[in-house]
Order: C-alpha cells, then structure tokens, then sequence
C-alpha cells in the first residue's frame, strides 16, 4: 500500500532526492517549499503524513506544526538540521509525533516514517473494539477513545494525538507500571535506546494538562528505573 507524505522543504535538491528514495518504499512524497502555503497543499494533498523542516521561506516549521496539528490527525513528523533540545522539545510540545536530524540514514528515516504510520492504522482500526473498551472513567475523569475526548471535571482538556495515545496506554493499564519502551512504541513505533526523553516530557506534559502536581505527582506516577503508573485513585 503507498501512502502520501506531503514534504514541507525549501531544499529543492534533498526535496527531490528524499522524493526519489522513499518513492521506493511505497511513499509517494508531494513536495511544498513554502510554509505559508502549506496549509492550503495540505488541504489539497489530504496526505496521511506530514513532514517539516524548521527553517522554510514564508512560514517555520514549529508555527506550522501548531497550526496544523489541530486540522490533521495523521502523523507529524519535523526533519531538520537544527539538533537542538529546545527545539526537539517545543516541537513535540507543539504536536509532532517525532523529531528526525536530517543527518539520519535515508533508510531509518524511511523505516520511522513507516512505523508512524503504521501506529496511526492501529489507532484508526481500535474502532472495532467494543463500545466498552473505547471508555474509561476515574473519579472525575472520562476518557473515550472513539471521540477521543477527554473530559476531567466536566471540562474538555484538549490532547495532541500523541498525547492522546500516551494516556489511553497508561489509563487502559491503570495500577501497571509501563515501561519507557512500551509507552516509546506506543507514541512513536521506536524502542527506547535509554536517551530519548520524549516520553518523559510526554508525561510531563500530560500532567501539566491534568491537574498533576509536578513536584509531587499522585496521578501520573514515576516508579523509578522502571517508568510510570497510571493511578486509578488519584482522580
């Protein structure tokens, strides 16, 4: 099965060279080189993953991600030349599902586009489970993964998809610690190689979002050496 990617990037000549590799993995790559009109190509491409550089003409790539991540549901990937963690954090804050140095092997990044996608076919067939397992209540928290609302309080507390995807791991498995590797496979189909910290600003984010107190967190809790556990009383 092809799927389409729309390549948000000013570099015509990588533009074109990224366009010709992943062609070979079943990725039809639809070029843009400007951010400000990157939101009408989007409209008009309806691609299934979206990928941005940082630094474009018109538009960067984070305000981009911001702006878009509400309309588009499928994957937001950033590839840039800026290895930054500022940067690699804001994104991820912002709504991309994965940050990706320009410097990564052809290959792998081919293999991480992929396992995005395959993680949001997953998350697109849950609804052939039943209406039971698509909701989950704690105390005054109501999670339903087929709308994929969450209500804390009477109050719609607004997710990334990627956040989204964090909780329902944690919440589904309520009392169980979840490892970094499990909740990394879940968010970004990628094992945990003991430096990415995206999971931990995931949750730090989640908590934030939830009313959790960071210094002292009694719904999303960290066990540590072994990850987080979500707790069905703390709600």
């Amino acid at each position: 099965m092809t799927h389409k990617i729309l390549f948000v990037e000013d570099d015509a000549e990588l533009a074109q060279l990224m366009q010709g590799f992943l062609a070979r993995h079943d990725l039809e790559v639809v070029i843009e080189p400007r951010g400000d009109t990157a939101q009408a190509a989007l409209r008009r491409e309806q691609p299934d993953l979206l990928l941005l550089d940082i630094m474009l003409p018109g538009k960067d790539g984070l305000t981009l991600c911001r702006e878009l991540r509400p309309e588009f549901a499928g994957p937001i990937v950033i590839l840039t030349s800026l290895d930054s963690d500022i940067n690699q954090i804001l994104g991820l804050e912002l709504g991309a599902n994965d940050y990706v140095l320009k410097t990564t092997p052809p290959a792998v990044l081919a293999a991480r586009l992929r396992a995005q996608l395959r993680q949001y076919e997953q998350r697109q067939g849950n609804g052939s489970e039943t209406e039971g397992e698509q909701q989950l209540a704690f105390g005054q928290l109501r999670i339903d993964a087929r709308s994929r609302e969450v209500m804390l309080g009477g109050e719609r507390i607004t997710l990334s998809t990627t956040d989204f995807d964090l909780l329902w791991q944690l919440a589904s498995h309520a009392g169980e610690v979840q490892d970094r590797d499990t909740l990394l496979r879940v968010m970004r189909g990628l094992s945990y190689d003991g430096l990415d910290r995206s999971i931990d600003i995931a949750v730090s984010r989640l908590r934030k979002k939830l009313g959790d107190d960071p210094a002292a967190p009694a719904r999303i809790k960290t066990v540590r050496n072994k990850g987080y556990l979500f707790s069905p009383a703390g709600w």
